[in-house]
């Protein structure tokens, strides 16, 4: 379950959030709105990016403005640009890095990095400088880095923005569970694409800093659209 109560976020004297009230138990949860509405500022709420000045967040029992460590290790969090995310020089060490943080004892680490580069179509690049990989390659890299430390939650904040027809497909594939199966418990998606949020269990529509609606995607996409009539 993600819950959030009169959840407020005031950046810089700016506001950001107002009232922001929602449960949420589905797998698969859509976040849309136009930019500034607030949609990525609510989504990194969820795993303590940004902390509410006013109510509260729970995810999976956990409070990620008071316990902002443990929230890290449940909720993964992929950008929608990965150069924000591969922090070293190559694909292998990457991952290398993120089953370190996550505890892994030192012998599972190489299995679970081969694995992994395998699952993503990224077995032949361990080794390249990462910054030479193709965009697409890049955001399957952090999504692997994400998914390697098994997190209950994902989130994915317009994870398609940067990336061709081909690897955006893919990519939404992979996060909706087409591909390989569910990816975590729950996993939300802040983004502007509108079939893909379509194909969620449930869609929440942020407008100037306010949840307007919230429901069965379809409905909730045709409020949205509303606004540009």
């Amino acid at each position: 379950m993600i819950r959030a109560e009169g959840v407020g976020v005031e950046i810089d004297g700016a506001r950001i959030l107002s009232g922001v009230s929602a449960e949420l138990d589905q797998p698969r949860i859509a976040v849309i709105g136009a930019n500034g509405s607030g949609k990525s500022t609510f989504a990194r709420t969820l795993n303590g990016l940004v902390a509410p000045t006013e109510g509260r967040v729970e995810v999976r029992g956990i409070d990620p403005a008071r316990e902002p460590k443990r929230a890290r290790s449940a909720v993964g969090f992929l950008f929608s640009n990965p150069d924000a995310q591969i922090l070293m020089p190559t694909p292998r060490e990457d991952l290398a890095l993120s089953l370190r943080a996550a505890g892994v004892p030192k012998g599972q680490v190489p299995v679970l990095m081969t694995e992994a580069l395998a699952r993503f179509g990224l077995a032949d690049r361990g080794d390249q400088p990462a910054h030479s990989l193709s965009g697409g390659q890049k955001q399957l890299l952090a999504l692997a880095a994400v998914l390697i430390r098994e997190p209950r939650v994902v989130i994915a904040d317009e994870p398609t923005t940067l990336l061709d027809l081909g690897n955006a497909r893919r990519m939404a594939r992979l996060l909706l569970g087409e591909e390989d199966g569910p990816i975590a418990e729950q996993t939300v998606i802040v983004t502007h694409d509108l079939d893909l949020a379509r194909r969620c269990d449930v869609a929440l529509h942020f407008a100037d800093g306010n949840l307007v609606a919230q429901g069965d995607p379809g409905e909730v996409i045709a409020h949205y659209v509303r606004e540009f009539a």
